[in-house]
């Protein structure tokens, strides 16, 4: 499974309904699982994203069909990396010419 970091910021529903996060948490749970994504863990940050949520997903396309279908609710904008391990980095090295 590859790792991605979705940084996610609200918009001006979203944060005018934030009473409703655990809620709408929860049905991006089931979206996610739908499309293949496994949310890992999500935190609330400062600075330039509102949340930061790290996921697991086969594919990249798979990540896409998620980030498009929660943003489609009109409460989150998001943007996705790809991300790798140290493990995984090291490795990547490894195999340069």
């Amino acid at each position: 499974m590859a790792l991605f970091i979705m940084s996610i910021n609200w918009t001006e529903q979203g944060i005018r309904n934030i009473k409703d996060w655990q809620k709408r948490g929860g049905a991006a749970k089931d979206i996610a699982k739908k499309v293949g994504v496994e949310i890992k863990q999500t935190y609330l940050t400062t600075g330039e994203s509102d949340l930061l949520a790290f996921i697991e997903a086969s594919s990249g396309d798979n990540v896409a069909k998620f980030a498009m279908a929660i943003g489609a609710l009109g409460n989150i904008r998001t943007k996705t990396a790809r991300a790798w391990t140290e493990a995984e980095f090291t490795k990547l090295i490894g195999e340069l010419p």
